[in-house]
């Protein structure tokens, strides 16, 4: 197949597009930023331009969505909407000027909020922030897309949060704070994290090229979940970093510190590793129900404690913290 990618040049896209060519789709890149590992199908340009995105996806026979603002710190915040927003509705314009009929895209499971009881698809959404906000309203746009024509196929994806070598997230900065023993535990740890491997969501992803026409959505989760103390734990043992012995920071009081930092962050007119909103999504439980997704049948290329432990390896050798 031809595959337009817009957004492709980030974290995922770079490992989907890899994914994709070593399976023979030829594929083209539109992204704002260039792309370190896929520059010769890469071209500059904007989610938001009509006839940058047009341009991309003629002749395509399948277009993945990937662009996205979705850092916790967007400024302004209408950059949430400008780009998840109006970028789906470029690109769905774009797919109907030239014919194509397959987009995949890439949610988040931001869209249920925090701390919610496994939800599923068929859940009510309760974005929590504008990112999940503005993402669903993407689902919706897309969703739109597809019903005005029975030949198209919308596979959405809504991932949770992805880890993977080079991302630097929260669960590398989770890694960084434990490697440099600058880590306190907040909360009680009982709160269970979903979590995702880059190169299994690449591989999910690309199913998407050959779902069946109609509205496909699906969570994205790797198993088993884990509560953050596993987690924590798990990290602990292979950078050979010893278990925190001081008594955990109550949540109330860590989302003061976290409110604190926020306010830093507003006077220095930059972001910190240290904010309510991580502190927040530390302590919240957020796991989603999978069903869909092993009913797909898909099974993920790599074992999550396998992922995270390559993972940690490939960021920190022996354990240091490079400089």
């Amino acid at each position: 197949m031809t595959v337009a990618v817009v957004g492709g040049s980030g974290f995922i896209g770079t490992r989907l597009m890899t994914v994709l060519r070593e399976a023979g789709h030829e594929v083209r890149n539109l992204d704002l930023q260039p792309s370190a590992t896929h520059a010769d199908v890469t071209t500059i340009g904007d989610v938001r331009d009509h006839d940058a995105v047009r341009t991309a996806v003629t002749g395509a026979d399948a277009v993945v969505l990937l662009a996205a603002a979705h850092r916790d710190d967007v400024r302004p915040t209408s950059e949430y909407a400008s780009v998840n927003i109006d970028g789906a509705r470029v690109v769905a314009q774009g797919a109907t000027d030239a014919g194509v009929t397959q987009v995949v895209f890439t949610s988040t499971v931001s869209v249920y909020g925090l701390d919610k009881d496994r939800p599923s698809e068929t859940s009510t959404p309760d974005p929590f922030n504008e990112y999940g906000r503005t993402k669903l309203a993407a689902e919706q746009v897309l969703a739109a897309w597809g019903e005005r024509d029975a030949r198209r196929t919308v596979f959405v994806v809504r991932p949770c949060v992805v880890f993977g070598e080079t991302n630097r997230g929260n669960v590398y900065t989770l890694a960084r704070q434990l490697a440099t023993g600058r880590f306190l535990f907040v909360g009680d740890g009982r709160n269970r994290k979903a979590m995702a491997y880059v190169g299994n969501v690449a591989a999910f992803l690309a199913t998407g090229l050959t779902a069946a026409p109609g509205h496909h959505l699906v969570n994205y989760a790797d198993s088993p979940d884990m509560s953050t103390t596993e987690l924590v734990d798990l990290m602990t043992s292979h950078l050979g970093r010893r278990r925190q012995v001081l008594p955990p920071i109550p949540t109330w009081l860590g989302m003061g510190a976290g409110y604190g930092f926020d306010a830093l962050a507003w006077l220095v007119r930059r972001p910190l590793p240290i904010s309510s909103v991580r502190i927040r999504k530390f302590c919240a439980e957020t796991t989603v129900d999978t069903t869909r997704l092993r009913e797909s049948g898909f099974v993920a290329p790599y074992a999550l404690a396998d992922a995270l432990h390559q993972t940690l390896a490939a960021e920190f050798p022996d354990g240091h913290v490079p400089d």
